[in-house]
């Protein structure tokens, strides 16, 4: 590299280390930068000879990330430094943990080492290694929430600047984002940083999709604009009427959240109407947020009418993460409903910053567990999680996301006391998370003075009083009841311990049965005869015992069938499947680092998805089973892509026009006669396709038809949809990515 380079390069790092100190500076009002600045040098002496795949100098990395974590989630010095040197330890022999202690001290020394021992999922090939560094990450939520912050804002920056990874890399990295980052960061309160995880994993899984909703929403910015300009007008003049200062801006709906909208409610685009929400900000003292939030909110229906069911009151119950507003959706003269979302300053930075304004603002709430409960008791509720002594790694992600994703209900106790569970948790649920004990005895609810069953569903306003008996203990139908992780672990747990006693019964029930028929109960014959019996292990046979399901019969055909060279010994199917030649060729290699033709593989289409050529997809390959293909945006394919990237092939179709795949198509519009026939006739006649299964819906006038058929290939589903949308009366019609095969 010649000398002008260098010198470009070194001013650009200046100008990103001096845009570092604006962010921070505009955020925290600093006095001074003495450390910051130490840890920049550090840090461009650790990274001096290192380059990105970009070929930018490696320190960029570090500098962005910092100015993320100061100026996009608004923490401070300990936490910039942190940031700077994140990197140091793990890319740079020369430095160690001690030496950044002495620098800096044990708090950035701890965050650093934190960062260091948490690894990227997707650099990983084995799951069980993706869940232990998913484990590390939240273990330091108990001590310092920092790291994960700091964490977020290095994922972030990493999707920023992914353009430069393979494409296999890209569809692993954004896979394990939508799975664990966005929903983490939305847990904490980071919707900024959540919506653009999101958008970001959307660009590298669904490009064209992407590409096409980005450029949709440009050309319709002016017309919001305008839309926009006319409607908050009267607003403004009637709240400053009221001498309340106030901020009113709009907030867009992000790409990813309106691609989620389409696919839910199977929409093109030009029916999302809820593009964007106004939001009215405005600046009281604390002691009298609630009140003026509540005066705003009556201002605005004086002037719009409001739709009552769309009336969200998360001022006087907060989200899990802490978030406070008022949310209303009103109709526009325009006739076009608006959701209007009503915040302080102070609400406003908690939704922006989440967890890092969260404890900002926690002192001046005088110890309210209104507003810091449920911060506080999610992260209760993840420390139970990972004290769990379940070794399963699968239940483990499944207890970590449904705490991730989940919405709330509040419920009341008897004595009067609020209490959230995630939506779906049943009166079970209820009980587990009043005391463990109480869930164990648990025998009876009352639901608002009516006694119910323990697998009753809970709705927001509910009293729930739980009845016990310390004779009662949990069933096995009970994990059928509970949803919360807190529930399934403790009822898990406590059906070990019921077995281990079951178990020691039974054996001591099956050494009577060997005695009575002049049987030895040796450790020889017990085995021969659990696989006589094909159980998977002695434990098993002893406990199927102690339910009298063996019995005297069972023994007595044993004793009569001889030694173990007249048993028939058990077999293992060794390997139900093999792939061909091209990956014997590869074995050596890890299956998520190669791409296959998809016609060498043996394998099968996932019904939660559909995939056909034309689609981007991927395969996952388990031990002894088909490939099963999965388009990389499916919501399996991308939990599979995060847990077992080493069993994920990145595969892709070769069309060949012999090949049908069973695709389906929604249609709706104006019924009248004949519909039915036009629409067979397109499909079957003009567009010459086998029809699968065909259903129709109709009230008389509208109608809503289901519609699976064999096609080649995405564009054959594209000219259908397309000529379908011609016929009469047809208002809509699109690709179902999931139905049922009738």
């Amino acid at each position: 590299m010649d000398s002008i380079d260098q010198q470009k390069e070194k001013k650009e790092i200046v100008k990103r280390y001096q845009a570092l100190l604006r962010s921070w500076s505009e955020n925290k009002g600093i006095k001074k930068n003495n450390l910051v600045r130490k840890a920049f040098i550090m840090a461009s002496q650790a990274h001096n000879t290192m380059r990105r795949r970009t070929g930018e100098p490696y320190i960029y990395h570090p500098l962005e990330v910092a100015r993320i974590v100061a100026g996009e989630i608004g923490l401070g010095e300990t936490a910039i430094i942190s940031a700077l040197l994140h990197d140091v330890v793990e890319d740079n022999p020369d430095y160690t943990i001690e030496i950044i202690r002495q620098n800096f001290g044990d708090k950035v020394a701890y965050i650093v080492d934190g960062l260091t021992k948490i690894k990227d999922g997707y650099e990983r090939l084995e799951s069980n290694s993706q869940v232990e560094s998913i484990k590390k990450m939240l273990l330091t939520l108990s001590d310092d929430v920092r790291v994960i912050l700091i964490k977020l804002a290095d994922r972030l920056h990493n999707m920023r600047t992914l353009d430069s990874m393979p494409p296999s890399k890209q569809q692993n990295i954004a896979a394990e984002t939508l799975y664990l980052y966005s929903p983490l960061a939305h847990r904490l309160g980071l919707y900024v940083i959540k919506s653009e995880l999101e958008d970001l994993a959307l660009k590298y899984n669904e490009p064209e999709i992407y590409r096409t909703i980005s450029s949709k929403l440009k050309e319709s910015e002016m017309e919001r604009y305008s839309f926009v300009s006319r409607f908050i007008l009267p607003i403004k003049q009637a709240i400053s009427a009221q001498g309340i200062t106030c901020e009113i801006d709009t907030r867009d709906k992000s790409v990813y959240s309106i691609y989620k909208k389409m696919q839910t409610k199977e929409i093109p685009f030009e029916e999302v109407y809820d593009l964007f929400a106004v939001r009215i900000i405005i600046d009281l003292p604390l002691d009298q947020e609630e009140m003026n939030c509540w005066r705003v909110y009556t201002l605005i229906t004086k002037l719009y009418n409001p739709k009552q069911s769309r009336l969200r009151d998360w001022i006087s119950t907060p989200k899990a993460n802490g978030y406070e507003s008022l949310h209303t959706t009103v109709m526009s003269p325009m006739g076009q409903w608006v959701e209007i979302q009503i915040r302080t300053r102070r609400m406003h930075e908690i939704a922006e910053r989440g967890y890092a304004a969260h404890w900002k603002y926690k002192q001046q709430v005088d110890n309210d567990k209104t507003h810091e409960g449920g911060l506080d008791d999610w992260l209760g509720e993840v420390r139970e999680i990972l004290k769990s002594k379940d070794s399963n790694t699968l239940n483990f992600l499944d207890n970590i996301k449904l705490t991730l994703f989940s919405d709330e209900v509040f419920v009341w106790t008897p004595k009067g006391h609020l209490k959230s569970l995630p939506v779906g948790s049943s009166a079970l649920d209820f009980a587990y998370l009043v005391h463990t004990e109480l869930g164990t005895h648990c025998i009876g609810v009352k639901l608002n003075h009516n006694l119910v069953p323990l697998n009753q569903k809970l709705r927001s306003g509910d009293q729930v009083e739980i009845i016990a008996s310390k004779k009662s203990f949990p069933k096995e139908e009970w994990l059928e009841y509970a949803i919360t992780p807190r529930a399934r672990i403790s009822i898990k747990e406590s059906l070990k311990e019921q077995r281990k006693v079951q178990t020691a019964e039974g054996r001591i029930k099956l050494e009577e049965l060997f005695g009575d028929f002049q049987l030895k109960f040796s450790k020889s014959n017990i085995n021969k005869f659990s696989e006589h019996l094909k159980f998977r292990s002695t434990s098993d046979l002893f406990y199927r015992v102690s339910l009298d399901e063996i019995n005297a019969e069972h023994v007595s055909e044993f004793s009569e069938m001889g030694t173990i060279e007249n048993l028939l010994p058990k077999t293992h199917p060794e390997n139900l499947h093999q792939l061909d030649s091209q990956i014997n060729s590869n074995q050596n290699k890890p299956k998520s680092s190669i791409t296959y033709n998809l016609d060498d593989l043996s394998f099968s289409v996932a019904t939660c998805c559909h995939p056909l050529p034309g689609d981007d997809i991927m395969a996952f390959s388990p031990e002894g089973m088909h490939n099963m293909v999965h388009r990389t945006n499916c919501n399996d394919a991308i939990g599979l892509m995060t847990r077992f990237s080493k069993k994920v092939i990145h595969a892709h179709w070769e069309n060949k026009p012999m090949n049908t795949f069973l695709g389906g198509i929604k249609i709706s519009g104006f019924d009248r006669k004949s519909m039915i026939s036009d629409i067979i006739r397109v499909v079957s006649d003009e567009m010459r396709f086998n029809i699968r299964s065909f259903h129709i819906d109709t009230t008389g006038e509208l109608f809503e038809a289901y519609i699976s058929l064999f096609v080649h290939n995405t564009l054959d589903i594209k000219n259908t949809v397309e000529r379908l949308k011609q016929i009469e009366g047809v208002s809509s019609a699109a690709r179902m990515l999931q139905f049922t095969k009738t």
